[in-house]
């Protein structure tokens, strides 16, 4: 019986002197090894913020740019299309509204400039032909 609690013995003073060396190769980790081991693990997380950022964020602010674009290139005569769905000719610009002539009638209509959608392109197929 005594045999076997010094078998034991040495085997549990083995296992604790192995834990021991674990223990110290961990902590002689140096700063850039635990940094890698770090990014590894945040890299998933990463990757969907970036294909967050392609998909979703950069095509919409594109598309924001291109209509404050067109919005602030509105002129005097320009032909347009509402969110409405109201197509009109700008008649006068002022701050954030717009007067848009609509109709055969050419009836004025005040819009904000935030609801035009398009500039229409307009071609003329004949010169006696009202555009509004």
């Amino acid at each position: 019986m005594e045999l076997i609690y010094k078998l034991l013995g040495v085997a549990t003073a083995a296992a604790e002197e192995a834990a021991g060396t674990a223990d110290a190769a961990a902590a002689e980790l140096t700063g850039g090894q635990m940094l890698i081991g770090t990014l590894l693990q945040l890299s998933p997380i990463l990757i969907m913020v970036l294909i967050m950022y392609f998909l979703m964020i950069r095509p919409e602010r594109k598309r924001r740019k291109k209509e404050k674009a067109m919005l602030d290139a509105l002129k005097r005569g320009d032909r347009i299309c509402t969110i409405g769905g109201i197509y009109g000719t700008i008649m006068d610009i002022k701050d954030d509204t717009i007067t848009l002539s609509v109709g055969r009638d050419n009836l004025s209509m005040v819009v904000a400039r935030w609801s035009i959608r398009s500039v229409e392109d307009v071609t003329i197929e004949n010169e006696s032909e009202s555009l509004n």
